[in-house]
This record gives C-alpha cells, sequence and structure tokens, in this order.
C-alpha cells in the first residue's frame, strides 16, 4: 500500500518529539498583520499542529488543518476537537471546498518532488479569497537535501521560480520574512 503522507506516517512520533517552537512569532505576527481576528487560516502539512496552529488559536484565530499521516491528524484532531482537519494529500485535497482569506504551508512545499511543487502553488492560489495572504516556508536558493527524518529527497526551486509561478497564478510575492532559525517565507498576496 503508498504511503500518502511521503514516509511522515513512519516518523510522526518522533516528529512530535522534535517539532521546536522556531517559525512561530513570523507566522504570528503575520496573521495579525493581514488576517482578520477570529478568521479561519488554511494549514497545509499541518502535522500535529505544535507550534504554529497552536499559536494561531491562541491568537484568536481558526486553524482548517490538512495532513496526509494518520497520526499526525488524529494527533491535530485531538489538540483542537473544535477544528476542522482533514487527513489526505494536500496534492488532491479540496481545502474543504471554499476559500480562504489566509494559507500557510509552514515546513511543507519543500518536501514535495521539485515537479509538483509550482502545481501545489497553483492550487494553493486558486484556494486564496480575493485578496488573500500566502505564507509559505521554502529555501530562498535552489539546492536539494535529505530530510534528516524520512531519509526523502526534499528540494526548494528557488525564490525566481516561486516567483514566476506565483506570478503567472495571479499571485504578488510582496517580501520574504525570516525567522530565529534562518529559514525564509514567502509573503505572497492574491488579486482582489
Amino acid at each position: 500500500m503508498k504511503d500518502s503522507s511521503a514516509g511522515w506516517e513512519a516518523v510522526a512520533d518522533r516528529f512530535i518529539a522534535l517539532r521546536s517552537g522556531i517559525g512561530t512569532s513570523p507566522v504570528c505576527d503575520w496573521a495579525e498583520r493581514h488576517i482578520a481576528p477570529g478568521a479561519t487560516i488554511l494549514d497545509i502539512g499541518c502535522g500535529h499542529g505544535m507550534p504554529i496552529a497552536q499559536a494561531l488559536v491562541d491568537k484568536g484565530y481558526r486553524v482548517a488543518g490538512v495532513d496526509a499521516a494518520p497520526r499526525l491528524a488524529a494527533a491535530f484532531a485531538r489538540r483542537f476537537p473544535d477544528m476542522a482537519i482533514a487527513c489526505e494529500p494536500a496534492q488532491t485535497s479540496h481545502f474543504f471546498n471554499r476559500r480562504h482569506p489566509g494559507i500557510i504551508a509552514i515546513g511543507f512545499l519543500f518536501l514535495l518532488d521539485a515537479a509538483e511543487q509550482p502545481n501545489m502553488l497553483r492550487r494553493m492560489a486558486r484556494a486564496l479569497e480575493p485578496g488573500g495572504r500566502l505564507l509559505v516556508s521554502v529555501p530562498r536558493e535552489a539546492c536539494v537535501w535529505r530530510d534528516t527524518l524520512t531519509g526523502l529527497e526534499s528540494a526548494s526551486l528557488g525564490a525566481a521560480a516561486y516567483e514566476a509561478v506565483l506570478e503567472e497564478s495571479g499571485v504578488q510575492l510582496v517580501g520574504w520574512l525570516g525567522d530565529e532559525g534562518g529559514n525564509a517565507y514567502l509573503d505572497a498576496v492574491g488579486p482582489v
């Protein structure tokens, strides 16, 4: 049977034990600047909801999560019993059959095969409400590496490639954010 979580189900317990709080501050600052209080933010690759979804909930947001690893999705559901969770691959998700004012994908996009990443960005762009915001963590430089938990290849297409896909999707890159761990986040806005 094919693992639709790309190896994350097998390492779910280790991921939960090792997940740090790095990235929480820029995500919360971004949400508070651009997303209305109380709104629902779509979290693609939400994992077990720590620390990002929890920090957003603590700030008064609702979070709708998508994660293909059953153990991670179940942990998210236990943590947030009144929030929506879809245990399915983001590549085929219907994102709750609605458009969202904010979409985040933290530590997710670069896990996909390089050929899948442009389509995933296009899908995210289509799932934004008019004028909605998109925040995606991805290295700015084009590079390839092995994920330390799954051992699978991760890849960044590089800033110029991501910007070109966003532009063709009608989404404008408005800047890059960073965090205390040296991670980069593209910040984009959808057409009004």
